[in-house]
């Protein structure tokens, strides 16, 4: 694999982004299902372990940058859904989403349907998707004006001298400013080895109808779809239907340890994705090996690197994640609007998308592909 330092720091930035946003979700969900602590170890192990083989294996098998998540609107549906079942009930469940994941890969018919999908609807939910952070980069200001200055400056000035090297820029002088503020807690951080805990399933109408149907619904659509779309909005054209069956195996197989779902990657795939990875698109896989190598390394520790991430100032990682995905956001907008007879239906899907509203357990990033496609349907109809 060739090695350039800025695949290393867009791996790492990504894990740093994934764990950091939406870790406490996971902890919470399986402290909703009654998990003791070595059974809370148990998910993380088993979810490190699932991403970092699949990033790994599929990226390194079609030679593109492929990441691979758990599904963060899934943890969130699990917290408020997990209470009224018991933790083998909840495996169980887990169990049934990931094979109907798995069924819809083998069919085809997720392929078929991203096939009806236009280019520039794809990049316009995926500038929606990644807006927040572009905004929230502006938001540290007021409480942390130093930060966002120096970081700002790094970014200005990697970009003009060292433009391969801009975030290994941006992420060293975030961790030096806050290593001499004081804000970086390492000495709390001791490392412990994670376990798998094997948790027997069992399986009911109910935890069926109240778990595995809406988290599957919640998977393919707020993870897989918006993945799938970022993958091709990136010029990647990879076998939908293998992908989608592969991550469905991949719950299958650790559903039992605590693996509830895994999906597509779609925020953290477009930091392996941008030109400052490296220029060339067809050279950008090997980020995605690092991911995958990173999500390893915090699925053997598990709890401890919990604690590791949690060491990071939230501002700093919200201003590095806002600074690598500014790119991806200009060339998703960019593409989205520059067919003028694409342009009504893209900014429709680009606002609805952005707005971040849900409806009906369905997320914004699949109302504005819906609304955008119809809008796209109807000015075919009129021509």
């Amino acid at each position: 694999m060739p090695f350039a330092l800025p695949h290393l720091v867009a791996g790492l930035i990504a894990v740093l982004v994934g764990y950091t946003s939406s870790v406490v979700l996971i902890i919470q969900a399986a402290a909703a299902a009654s998990a003791d602590a070595a059974q809370v170890s148990s998910w993380l192990w088993t979810l490190g372990i699932g991403m970092g083989v699949s990033c790994i294996g599929l990226s390194l098998y079609y030679r593109i940058p492929v990441l691979t998540a758990w599904s963060t609107p899934g943890a969130a549906l699990l917290i408020t859904s997990l209470g009224n079942f018991s933790l083998a009930e909840a495996i169980g469940a887990f169990i049934v989403s990931s094979l109907l994941i798995t069924l819809c890969g083998i069919s085809g018919w997720f392929d078929k349907l991203m096939r009806h999908i236009p280019a520039p609807l794809a990049a316009a939910m995926l500038a929606g998707v990644l807006l927040r952070f572009g905004l929230d980069l502006f938001k540290v200001a007021p409480q942390d004006p130093l930060l966002l200055g120096a970081l700002l400056l790094a970014f200005l000035l990697g970009r003009h001298l060292w433009p391969r090297y801009t975030m290994v820029l941006v992420l060293a002088t975030g961790m030096l400013l806050c290593t001499l503020r004081g804000e970086l807690q390492l000495s709390e951080v001791h490392w412990q080895l994670s376990s798998p805990v094997w948790i027997s399933p069992a399986f009911s109408i109910d935890a069926l109808l109240g778990i595995a149907l809406p988290l599957f619904l919640v998977t393919m659509t707020s993870q897989n779809m918006p993945g799938i779309a970022i993958l091709r909005a990136h010029g990647y054209q990879p076998s939908t239907s293998a992908l989608i069956t592969w991550t469905g195996l991949t719950g299958l197989l650790l559903a039992p340890f605590g693996g509830y779902a895994f999906n597509l990657a779609a925020i953290t795939a477009a930091i392996c994705m941008g030109k400052e990875v490296d220029p060339d698109a067809t050279r950008r896989w090997p980020a995605a090996v690092w991911a995958g190598g990173f999500y390893l390394i915090t699925g053997c520790f598990g709890a401890t690197v919990v604690a590791l991430f949690s060491a990071f100032p939230t501002a700093l990682v919200t201003c590095v994640a806002g600074l690598a995905l500014l790119g991806t956001i200009g060339s998703s907008l960019h593409s989205a609007l520059q067919q003028d007879g694409e342009r009504e239906a893209a900014l429709l899907t680009f606002i609805i998308t952005a707005s971040g509203i849900s409806l009906l357990g369905v997320g914004s990033a699949c109302w504005g592909l819906l609304v955008g496609v119809a809008l796209h349907q109807v000015n075919r109809l009129r021509v």
